[in-house]
């Protein structure tokens, strides 16, 4: 099941995960951007009730934006490498 989740999402791994330069993971930092991702992802669902309660298109907007951020947090805290996850907080 990973494995097929990782082809999936293998356009948005690829961009941290390669290379071959140091990097410095710490186990924290997965759990920090799962736990941003989690709150990104409560955003959403807040953004979606409150837009679907203003109506308009233009209060649509700051729920598909916070869920691209929930989902690219948790698709890189879930299935990415140490190296990705590294690479998401500048790490050298």
């Amino acid at each position: 099941m990973k494995d097929t989740l990782r082809k999936l999402f293998a356009p948005i791994l690829n961009l941290f995960e390669g290379g071959d330069e140091p990097f410095n993971y710490r186990p924290s930092h997965r759990n920090i951007l799962l736990a941003v991702g989690s709150l990104f992802l409560f955003l959403c669902i807040i953004s979606l009730y409150f837009g679907s309660v203003a109506g308009g298109a233009g209060a649509y907007i700051p729920t598909i934006v916070f869920a691209l951020v929930s989902i690219f947090c948790l698709v890189v805290g879930v299935l990415g490498s140490d190296r990705a996850v590294a690479k998401i907080w500048g790490s050298k």
